[in-house]
């Protein structure tokens, strides 16, 4: 993989007696979305934390645009975004004067308000962050992960919560950010939302990687993809009839399923991420 953005050698943290991160390799490419995906626990924010030079590993090495953040945590910060999960703005300022403090910190020149246009929050700038829903503070959040245009974003959990229309907003952000040519590493629980977003996932779990490929490679690998009938008997009752697929006699069961039965609904189905890391792991993602 050339052009590499991140890349993580036998990676490793612990608390006391905890490995929270368990000697773990990977690589992102430059413009690749990474979905970063385990449950609460599995150790996501601890890697994360170490990419963005805010932990320092207790064994193993990250690469980010070449530079070891261990060792040269300032010159890789100047290059980064971070929005976590949890909002750290200044709410008794305005959306406005939080980027624009932000932006001096970093020394960009950059146009925070159509930064807050890019992020849905035109007309809302001068307006104290207090003033904001949870929805449109998780969008100035990622407005302020922009302020330095970073060649890498760290998103963590940026729709959790959110409405449908906030989850939307910053899912298209991404994909424009990604466009730029920008790196994100994502990291969530949510399978749903990195399968719509990633270029591949990484699954975690007790600090170890598990799996690591694109959500659909790893629904091949894994998963079992099916057509699902409703079908309707002789007393009115519906049930559900499930023909797997790519079999050697997938086409004579669906011709015989229409032959002997009254069809009422019929879709595909194929596994979910969820599916699969239940499948890996023997655990939910709850």
């Amino acid at each position: 993989m050339s052009n590499l953005a991140i890349v993580a050698e036998s990676l490793t943290y612990q608390y006391g007696d905890l490995t929270a991160v368990d000697h773990i390799n990977f690589q992102v490419a430059e413009g690749e979305i990474l979905g970063f995906l385990g449950p609460n626990g599995a150790g996501k924010s601890t890697t994360v934390r170490m990419l963005t030079g805010q932990l320092l590993p207790k064994a193993g090495k990250a690469t980010l645009l070449g530079l070891d953040i261990a060792r040269q945590t300032k010159q890789v910060q100047a290059q980064i975004g971070v929005c976590f999960e949890n909002t750290n703005l200044y709410e008794q300022m305005s959306a406005l004067d939080n980027l624009k403090l932000f932006a001096r910190l970093y020394g960009s020149n950059v146009n925070v308000e159509a930064l807050l246009n890019q992020v849905g929050l035109e007309g809302r700038g001068k307006d104290k962050v207090q003033t904001y829903s949870k929805g449109m503070k998780q969008r100035l959040m990622v407005a302020r992960a922009l302020v330095n245009q970073p060649r890498i974003l760290f998103l963590d959990e940026p729709t959790d919560g959110l409405d449908p229309v906030s989850s939307e907003t910053i899912r298209n952000i991404i994909k424009e950010e990604q466009r730029r040519g920008t790196t994100v590493f994502l990291t969530t629980h949510d399978m749903l939302e990195a399968d719509k977003l990633s270029d591949r996932v990484a699954f975690i779990n007790q600090g170890k990687i598990v799996a690591l490929d694109t959500p659909h490679k790893l629904k091949q690998q894994y998963g079992k993809r099916a057509i699902m009938a409703e079908v309707e008997l002789a007393d009115g009752r519906l049930e559900t009839r499930e023909i797997t697929l790519d079999e050697a006699n997938t086409g004579t069961a669906v011709a015989e399923l229409f032959a002997t039965e009254k069809v009422v609904t019929l879709h595909s189905e194929e596994a979910t991420l969820e599916d699969i890391f239940i499948q890996i792991t023997g655990r939910s993602l709850t």
